[in-house]
C-alpha cells in the first residue's frame, strides 16, 4: 500500500497549494522571491510529500487535503450528539464539502485584482457571491414547494 506522502497528485492539488501560497504572500508571510521559488517547486511537484515540503513552515490553510481519519472515529455534528442525544432535524440538509463556487470566486478575484485593481476585484467577488446566494435561495424555495408533504 502506498504511503500518503508517496501518492501522486494532479492539477487540482497543485492549484490549491498555489492559491494558498498567494494568500500567504498577501498576508506578508512570504516575499516575492520566496513566492516565485515555491510556485516553481509547486508546479513541478509530483507527490503529496513534495507539496508538504513546500508549505511545511506555513500555518493553515495550506492547500493540502485533510488527513483521512480512522474509520471508527467520527466527530459529532451537533452539540446534542456530543452528549449522546442524536439530533434529527427534518428538512435540514447538511453540506458536503466546501462551497463549490469558492475556487471560481478566488480565480475571478485574482484575475480582476491583477488587471483592474483590488477594489474592483472585491466588488466583483461580492456580486458573484450575491448572485450564487440568490440562485441557491430560489432553488431551495422551488424545491421546498414541489416536495410532497
Amino acid at each position: 500500500m502506498t504511503r500518503p506522502d508517496e501518492m501522486r497528485i494532479g492539477d487540482v492539488e497543485r492549484d490549491a497549494v498555489t492559491a494558498a501560497l498567494h494568500e500567504h504572500f498577501a498576508a506578508g508571510r512570504l516575499d516575492r522571491e520566496e513566492l516565485d521559488e515555491r510556485l516553481g517547486v509547486t508546479l513541478a511537484a509530483k507527490t503529496q510529500g513534495d507539496l508538504k515540503t513546500i508549505v511545511h513552515d506555513l500555518p493553515g490553510p495550506n492547500g493540502l487535503p485533510e488527513p483521512v481519519r480512522a474509520r471508527g472515529h467520527r466527530h459529532p455534528r451537533s452539540p446534542w450528539e456530543r452528549h449522546g442525544h442524536p439530533a434529527h432535524f427534518h428538512g435540514h440538509r447538511h453540506r458536503h464539502g466546501p462551497f463549490p463556487a469558492l475556487p471560481l470566486m478566488l480565480g475571478v478575484f485574482l484575475i480582476v485584482a491583477f488587471t483592474i485593481g483590488p477594489g474592483a476585484a472585491v466588488l466583483t467577488v461580492l456580486q458573484i457571491a450575491l448572485l450564487v446566494w440568490t440562485v441557491r435561495a430560489v432553488l431551495a424555495i422551488a424545491s421546498h414547494r414541489t416536495r410532497p408533504r
